[in-house]
């Protein structure tokens, strides 16, 4: 059996970004000045913090999510990961 919860938790939170008034493509750009553009998008959104951890959770590879690029998400997990390696 399936659980929806995580799903339905997360379309709520992504019914309230700004993201929903743009369209998708817009978050999937193939140069840096697509990364800013979406980047502009999301410094204002109120779930900007909600999104960049969905998308550490669930290691998102591509698009623009919670104002970072794939390359800064894998530099936070990597961040992430070395800070709570003893050593």
């Amino acid at each position: 059996m399936h659980d929806h919860t995580s799903e339905v938790a997360a379309a709520t939170w992504m019914a309230q970004g700004n993201c929903r008034n743009y369209p998708p493509e817009a978050f999937f750009p193939s140069d840096g000045v697509g990364v800013d553009r979406a980047r502009k998008i999301c410094a204002t959104c109120s779930v900007i913090d909600t999104c960049r951890e969905y998308a550490l959770h669930n290691r998102i590879e591509h698009g623009v999510w919670g104002g970072c690029s794939e390359r800064e998400r894998r530099r936070i997990l990597t961040r992430r990961r070395l800070a709570v390696t003893p050593g």
